[in-house]
């Protein structure tokens, strides 16, 4: 249990810093577009919609978006870069950010335990198993690209 504790705290910190600073980059980079050329077309009725949906509604979806892989950047980022305000976004990143280390404490530990024990014990096993399951996820890609192209 201290090591699922220690794991979920420092992963805790790690998504803290990770998410907040994406945020941060994409608040300064918003503040740069809004100097920009691109000042003009930031300033417009669907964009100062978009703008202040997020700010209001945006929190909810930042919490979720730590349940996901991949999503989450994009969404701290467009929340930082839309402006949220903190007083919103904080509380969204803190119970966000600790499920994502309780997920990542338990279940990633666990799955790295099994494979760490199929690895050990029966070696050759293990190995298929990472092969076929390295197979299966390029088949999954091409499968994705070639159904994209047509």
């Amino acid at each position: 249990m201290d090591r699922i504790a220690l794991t979920a705290g420092a992963l805790y910190v790690i998504v803290l810093l990770r998410a907040g600073g994406t945020f941060a980059v994409g608040w300064l980079a918003g503040a740069g577009a809004r100097r920009s050329r691109f000042a003009g077309r930031m300033t417009s009725a669907k964009f100062r919609r978009a703008e202040r949906a997020i700010q209001r509604w945006g929190a909810p979806v930042v919490a979720v978006s730590f349940l996901t892989v991949g999503f989450q950047t994009a969404v701290n980022f467009l929340a930082g870069s839309m402006r949220m305000p903190l007083p919103r976004y904080l509380p969204a990143l803190f119970v966000g950010g600790a499920a994502w280390a309780l997920i990542y404490a338990t279940a990633g530990l666990g799955v790295l335990e099994v494979l760490g024990r199929l690895f050990a014990e029966r070696t050759a096993l293990g190995v298929s198993a990472v092969a076929v399951l390295l197979l299966a996820v390029g088949g999954v890609v091409v499968y994705r690209r070639r159904r994209a192209t047509r």
